[in-house]
């Protein structure tokens, strides 16, 4: 895992900017600790970070191949779990390796297929190409968006980084939002609504995940190599159950591979025990030796409490007895009230997403668990995306949110998470976030794609399957990148393997739901594997911390600044609705009144760090 930033310009001579160009880079200092490499050129300049992973003394980049006609040089974030295989292929079309990086293989597999090689790929990754042969700039991305890259069009080429921040460094950025770009901002905070190519900051674009983004001389162009697509299903259940088993089984082990301490997250839910079980049964087929797991837990309290309701059941017990069932190492990462409210660490956490787009003290706790797992293991295995890609949320199984007309999950949020912005009623006016929501589900309904004869239950299950797989995942993985990457530590996550994400989208719905439990495929495929404790337990959200110590600290730092007056988050709020809140009983607070807090406070920190210019 990476940090890469680079700047193409077709009317100026970079190698006049390399200072620029050095600071780009090294804004990604986080995500690549061990390593860092420039290159440049007249039009082209390359920068990356390196977390060294894989063939550690060999990957060095940026990586480069002297042709006849010019030089190819590339720097790649993520990891390519199929090089093996694809180095093999490319040795026998002729080509030689000098190291045993699955980079060198991306960079050879260029040379010999073009911008088509990311069709062969399987794996987590987002890299830049600069084909100085022809001076083509290639940008990429994997299919599910796990790993991060934005760009910025200017006016003779383009600015680029795995995360905004090594754009904004650049003086040709400017650090403007717009009234779109504020919709876009408290949608993904507030609804779960992540636009693909959006960016929140004027100017900026996304990279669309499975797509490719071209810069030449005429300009940018944009082509999909990969989306997400409908066809019949065929196979009966037992044989579902098994291929889902056989593609898990096969996606844990490729992801095992790496140089370097590896683990898994246990939170003792369905996903993340299924993937630690079978860790522990490929890690010791493979090494003869135990898998670590880690779990997060709260000082003096269990985590009994979740972001949208009460959680039914704290998740260490569970944790523990899948660890004992699995034979893993497992460790409990315990956390206090005053680490989750230290005004440091969320100014790390709105630093490392470059925007107020957190969720409180479950990124606080994140960022923390993934900065204590760093000191022990480089490489850990997440459970993202399964409940998006087996139907695990509650609101999939409601019949009300299947037919709310909307989002299906906002039917679940709206009730509960309404007031977390505290909007200024005339900015709240402006935004019009529920006409937001509805403008953007109706182009995502309009991307679905479908199978002919699918009665309606069925299309309407595909519809909100593919919702979450485009739409909500997004804002997940995002910050799991980077609330990880934050603390050099890289998260794979084996549930969004391409082939599995593909095969169980197209498989009926019925089948996911045919042991009257929910994610009955996973449950199934890997019921050998676990405890009956884990195999019976419901879903349950990621935990948060319910001490009133938490929660009084946030209203401390809040009457702070409403006191203090100079920050420029309070133009976005209601000034006298936050002053109620932070005067309250802790314990009288509801839970939207306490991410309002947060919210106010990530704002807060937003401006300190990044000092944007709000354009309505």
């Amino acid at each position: 895992m990476c940090g890469i930033a680079g700047w193409v310009a077709y009317r100026h001579d970079l190698t006049e900017q390399r200072r620029t160009a050095e600071a780009m880079t090294g804004t990604m200092a986080c995500r690549g600790p061990d390593d860092e490499g420039l290159w440049t050129a007249a039009h082209a300049a390359m920068g990356h970070r390196r977390l060294a992973v894989i063939d550690l003394p060999g990957g060095r980049q940026p990586m480069t191949v002297e042709t006849p006609d010019g030089p190819v040089v590339l720097i790649y974030t993520g990891e390519c779990y199929n090089y093996t295989e694809l180095r093999d292929e490319l040795r026998g079309r002729g080509h030689h390796f000098l190291t045993a990086s699955d980079t060198e293989v991306v960079l050879r597999g260029y040379l010999e297929w073009g911008a088509r090689v990311a069709e062969r790929l399987n794996g987590m990754y987002a890299f830049a190409l600069w084909d100085g042969r022809d001076e083509q700039l290639f940008l990429v991305r994997d299919r599910m968006g796990v790993k991060p890259l934005y760009y910025y069009p200017t006016a003779d080429g383009v600015l680029f980084g795995s995360e905004p921040k090594a754009i904004l460094v650049n003086p040709l950025a400017e650090r403007v939002v717009t009234a779109d770009g504020l919709r876009e901002l408290f949608g993904c905070v507030l609804g779960f609504v992540k636009t693909p190519g959006e960016a929140v900051w004027r100017g900026m674009r996304e990279v669309v995940p499975g797509t490719v983004v071209r810069v030449d001389r005429g300009g940018l162009h944009v082509s999909a190599y990969w989306k997400l697509g409908a066809r019949r299903h065929t196979d009966d259940i037992p044989t579902t159950v098994r291929r889902v088993r056989e593609l898990i089984g096969d996606t844990v082990r490729r992801q095992l591979v790496a140089d370097v301490e590896s683990g898994v997250l246990l939170s003792g839910g369905l996903d993340s025990s299924a993937l630690a079980a079978l860790s522990a049964q490929i890690f010791r087929e493979t090494t003869g030796e135990r898998i670590r797991t880690y779990s997060v837990a709260f000082a003096g309290r269990d985590g009994n409490g979740g972001p949208y309701g009460v959680r039914a059941t704290p998740d260490l017990p569970f944790a523990h007895d899948l660890a004992a069932h699995a034979g893993t190492d497992h460790r409990d990462v315990v956390l206090d009230a005053s680490a989750l409210a230290d005004a440091a660490v969320r100014r790390a956490t709105v630093g490392a997403r470059d925007l107020p787009l957190n969720l409180g003290d479950m990124d606080s706790s994140l960022y923390l668990l993934c900065a204590e797992i760093r000191k022990q293991s480089t490489v850990v295995l997440s459970g993202e995306a399964a409940d998006e890609l087996f139907g695990g949320y509650r609101w999939f199984h409601d019949p009300g949110a299947q037919q709310s007309g909307i989002f299906p999950w906002l039917e679940t949020f709206s009730s509960q998470t309404g007031a977390t912005l505290l909007l200024e009623p005339s900015l709240a006016d402006t935004l019009d976030l529920r006409g937001h929501f509805a403008a953007r589900y109706q182009e995502a309904l309009a991307e679905v794609p479908a199978v002919d004869g699918e009665d309606a239950h069925a299309r309407r299950m595909r519809e909100i399957s593919y919702l979450h797989l485009t739409r909500f995942v997004r804002v997940l993985l995002d910050r799991k990148d980077r609330m990880s990457m934050a603390a050099g530590l890289e998260v794979r996550v084996p549930f969004c393997d391409h082939r599995l994400v593909d095969y169980v989208f197209n498989a009926p719905w019925s089948y996911k739901t045919y042991d009257g439990m929910g994610k009955s495929l996973l449950r199934q495929a890997t019921k050998d594997l676990l405890p009956e404790s884990v195999m019976r337990r419901v879903k349950v959200p990621y935990p948060s911390t319910q001490d009133p110590g938490y929660i009084a600290e946030l209203q401390r730092q809040s009457g702070d600044v409403l006191r203090e007056g100079n920050s420029e988050a309070l133009n976005l709020v209601d000034c006298e609705r936050l002053r109620k809140i932070t005067v309250a009983e802790p314990e009288a607070l509801q839970q939207s009144q306490r991410a309002a807090l947060e919210r106010v406070l990530e704002l807060d920190a937003w401006f300190d760090l990044w000092q944007p210019t709000i354009h309505l």
